[in-house]
């Protein structure tokens, strides 16, 4: 935790945030997609491009700020997923999902550079989803 304390373990890409909004950035051409991608990592090698969005039907949830993270590549995913449940302020009663490319959960104790290289999409980002625990049924009354 003394890690996730003393250093700047996430930069948001907030430039990008205003000037690109992330829903649009997936109606992009994959090529346009790729250039910024590649931008990025020429001037972040050791960072790890990463697109977080909500759940299509969640609704317990409150959104992100941003949606576009730079991550170090050391951090790992329970690291990470501490980071994104701060930026929420989610309660500790409060369950909380990272799917990874939208099919499934990670181990957290692997890093960002291992998810990248496993889960990477063709564009060059690495694409999360955030969800409740109700995304896996249905509540009954």
């Amino acid at each position: 935790m003394k890690y996730l304390e003393n250093h700047c373990f996430v930069k948001i890409l907030s430039n990008l945030n205003r000037s690109i909004p992330s829903l649009s950035l997936l109606f992009q051409p994959t090529a346009t997609r790729k250039l910024e991608v590649d931008g990025i990592r020429s001037k972040f090698p050791n960072k790890i491009p990463v697109i977080i969005e909500s759940y299509q039907r969640e609704k317990y949830l409150p959104p992100l700020d941003k949606t576009k993270f730079l991550v170090p590549q050391e951090l790992t995913m329970t690291q990470f997923v501490t980071i994104i449940r701060n930026r929420m302020a989610l309660l500790p009663t409060q369950a909380f999902y990272l799917l990874i490319n939208n099919t499934g959960l990670s181990s957290m104790s692997l890093t960002m550079a291992q998810m990248y290289r496993d889960h990477q999409d063709d564009d060059g980002f690495l694409y999360m989803t955030y969800a409740s625990q109700e995304m896996f049924g249905s509540a009954s009354a």
